[in-house]
């Protein structure tokens, strides 16, 4: 109750409370808007709790979404709790076979009851994005505006995130394959170990999530991190259409010292995606100074995201 009465949620299905314009944007809604936050890989709703803690405080309503098995319903590996590696290579996920319908399912749903009350604003942050493309193909008429903060956005050359991650313009990416534990195939997940205390291991996953970030802070970003995420989330394909998904005004948060979605191949997303409806093209914001979680101080971040309410 505390938490709906700051206008925030967190979890699964709780909710709180020109050219190229959608319906929804041509016709909106009375009552406040609602920014519907969709976490990325490894990640939770929580992940979004200081910039929706000020989207809230500017008069917003938020919700927070946890995708399936995530957040307030994560899976914990026993091995995981007493750092049992050889275990953890063997356990079994319940994550495995879950994948982006199971995603856009979650997200749609949150959207459907949100849009009830007023304009939704979709963001979506890293494998998020996935998420995005597909709900805005689904319910493009429920959405206001659709984010991506640092995001993929697949297109009809790179369909899915795989194959976003492997294009060539990540090429130089920092990739988290050397700290991957036990089989992909056989796990059915992408299980990491964000509980170690290898310092060499300890850097690789700074310098991915956070490298400008004061040790203190990426401990606490590492604990708030989930070992499992299902391989099918990562190859669903996830394409934009431009009679849908299209029609949505969208912007993109452009990480500039994003280690893992480099600055290229956030580029070359945009401008497939502004080459697919070039009368409703991407507004992109600058942060040059972002890695993957984005700046340390919300402000620039939330300022940007406030601004789409308009």
């Amino acid at each position: 109750m505390a938490l709906r009465g700051l206008g925030l949620a967190l979890g699964g299905t709780a909710l709180a409370g020109g050219p190229g314009a959608s319906r929804a944007a041509a016709q909106p809604r009375r009552g406040l808007t609602t920014y519907v936050l969709v976490h990325g890989t490894h990640s939770a709703g929580a992940f979004w709790m200081p910039i929706a803690r000020e989207l809230t405080l500017r008069g917003h309503r938020v919700v927070m979404v946890d995708q399936p098995r995530h957040g307030t319903e994560a899976f914990v590996p026993e091995s995981y709790q007493r750092q049992d590696l050889k275990a953890m290579a063997v356990e079994p996920s319940p994550l495995r076979g879950l994948g982006l319908d199971d995603y856009e399912a979650r997200v749609t749903g949150v959207v459907r009851r949100a849009a009830r009350s007023g304009p939704v604003v979709l963001v979506g942050h890293s494998l998020g994005g996935v998420s995005v493309s597909r709900v805005g193909n689904a319910v493009p008429h429920l959405l206001h505006h659709i984010c991506y903060m640092a995001a993929f956005c697949p297109s009809r050359a790179l369909p899915t995130a795989d194959a976003c991650t492997a294009a060539p313009e990540n090429a130089h990416a920092v990739s988290p394959v050397e700290l991957i534990v036990g089989d992909l195939e056989q796990l059915g997940v992408l299980r990491l170990n964000f509980r170690t205390g290898d310092s060499r291991e300890l850097a690789l996953l700074k310098e991915m999530i956070c490298a400008d970030y004061p040790d203190a802070d990426f401990r606490r970003i590492l604990a708030g991190m989930q070992t499992d995420e299902p391989i099918t989330a990562y190859a669903g394909r996830a394409v934009g259409r431009a009679d849908s998904w299209g029609r949505i005004p969208r912007t993109y948060l452009r990480f500039g010292k994003h280690r893992t979605i480099a600055t290229a191949l956030q580029d070359r997303m945009v401008a497939e995606a502004d080459a697919l409806t070039p009368d409703n093209r991407f507004r992109v914001r600058n942060f040059p100074e972002a890695s993957h979680v984005g700046p340390l101080d919300p402000a620039a971040v939330t300022e940007a995201l406030d601004a789409l309410a308009a």
